[in-house]
């Protein structure tokens, strides 16, 4: 793997406001002679550093790897891109529901605030958006006519928003994981916490079919102990042998976190046994727990090393930042304590009923934005751009980004096939050489069929 950097505009509004650098890395095609040019990849977030990504697992691309030279970077403001901070942590004292709303909104402006100070002048300019135009100058920094592209989750949006500002320079795009384009911050919170709990009871439905469930072998009276069991533990934690606890919220972090690979349901259900039978919170912290990064929808960051330092809340910090950069709905300075107030009290009920165990950590993310400007409302008017055909893949069972989002962003892009994967987990191609198939034949032949394709769960 080569490591490099590239220079990009901090504004590509007022170029004159000075440059930030790009951190970027390429693994070179195996097959020279048949080389196609450059695959540009994104793992997800935001706030994930692709660097570090294609670094861990390049063995994954090894069919793609053979006729393209596999890059990956770390976009603005993330890794080793100028990373962003909050000096420590986006988390305030106060928790919705908690203490009055005063304190509440007094609170995020404060984390706001920090993020402000500790970031240093990148902060106003990350976004999906600023991050596709730095796509379209590596590109052309890499010598690519057209800009070839497979992303995740996250990434499946990043790909969107270029198909969008450069449908002519658009080249073969696959989208795994897809990623809404329309709904505000709170409808996406909410479809989310329904994914989760579609996600969790298809994963009661296996365990009960497995000797020794904890839950023995009725999936109704399953869900109901689950959320039972995060109930039990907001109002009493589970305390370890070496004084560390776990809430219900904890757990229901760690319970989402294993959602997203259905390799890791055994060691779910191991958990959940031993939180049941033992009270040993042990098996859901090794799960994650609350110290992992997470937004719920999207892939956590990890920590990138190298010579540029990297605060260790920089995922978390740019998760947010992007997110909120990319939602035009809020005017924040002007919200009031009972603004918040009417805004909890009008969503709580819908959240709850979407799910007992996910809804209320979904119903937090709604608060994220207060405190900062409105972002870009670039991407919610994506319609039909005149890009040229692309793939999009959606998981049923997906609990970071529902298979409906799948269907309504090939409805904005107006030039998608999908592949409907019956399978679970976030994101397919890892999980289903059905998928593979289709993507890599797609990006290495230009093959791509019509209408909707399916691959079966269980391969």
């Amino acid at each position: 793997m080569r490591c490099g950097t590239v220079e990009v505009p901090l504004d590509y509004a007022a170029p004159a406001k000075g440059t930030i650098t790009l951190a970027l890395a390429r693994i070179p095609a195996s097959d020279r002679a048949r080389r196609l040019g450059s695959l540009l990849l994104n793992f997800g977030g935001p706030g994930s550093p692709g660097v570090a990504g294609l670094a861990a697992d390049p063995k994954a691309f090894a069919t793609l790897g053979e006729r393209y030279d596999l890059v990956a970077f770390d976009p603005r403001g993330v890794g080793r891109s100028g990373p962003i901070s909050c000096g420590g942590s986006q988390q305030t004292e106060q928790e919705p529901g908690g203490e009055d709303a005063a304190a509440q909104l007094a609170a995020l402006r404060a984390v706001a605030r920090r993020c402000e100070l500790a970031s240093g002048p990148v902060l106003p300019y990350v976004g999906t958006v600023n991050v596709s135009r730095d796509m379209d100058v590596m590109r052309r920094v890499l010598g690519d006519r057209k800009l070839n592209y497979l992303g995740f989750s996250y990434g499946t949006r990043l790909g969107a928003v270029y198909a969008a500002q450069f449908p002519r320079d658009t080249g073969r795009m696959v989208l795994d994981g897809v990623d809404t384009l329309t709904e505000p911050l709170a409808e996406q919170a909410l479809v989310s916490a329904r994914g989760q709990q579609r996600a969790l009871e298809r994963f009661l439905a296996w365990c009960t079919h497995q000797k020794g469930c904890v839950y023995g072998t009725n999936v109704r009276s399953a869900k109901e102990e689950v959320g039972a069991l995060v109930a039990r533990l907001d109002r009493e934690p589970l305390v370890g042998h070496d004084g560390s606890f776990v809430t219900g919220q904890d757990a229901a972090a760690s319970i989402s976190l294993a959602l997203y690979a259905k390799s890791m349901w055994p060691a779910l259900a191991d958990a959940l046994a031993m939180a049941e039978r033992d009270g040993d919170p042990v098996g859901l912290m090794q799960l994650g727990g609350p110290a992992a990064p997470s937004d719920s929808r999207h892939e956590g960051a990890g920590r990138a090393a190298g010579p540029v330092p990297v605060p260790a809340d920089n995922g978390e910090a740019a998760l947010v930042a992007v997110n909120c950069a990319d939602d035009p709905d809020r005017s924040n300075d002007r919200a009031t304590p009972g603004a918040v107030e009417r805004e909890l009290a009008a969503l709580e009920g819908e959240f709850l009923q979407a799910s007992k165990i996910f809804g209320p950590s979904q119903l937090r993310t709604v608060l994220a934005c207060y405190g900062r400007p409105a972002g870009t409302d670039f991407i919610r008017k994506i319609d039909h751009p005149g890009a040229p055909r692309m793939l999009l893949i959606g998981t049923r069972g997906d609990p970071a980004t529902p298979y409906e989002w799948t269907e309504e962003t090939a409805k904005r892009l107006g030039s998608a096939v999908v592949v409907d994967y019956k399978g679970d987990g976030h994101t397919g191609y890892a999980a289903s050489p059905c998928v593979r198939e289709y993507a890599d034949r797609f990006l290495i032949d230009g093959r791509l069929p019509s209408g909707t394709r399916s691959c079966p769960a269980g391969e």
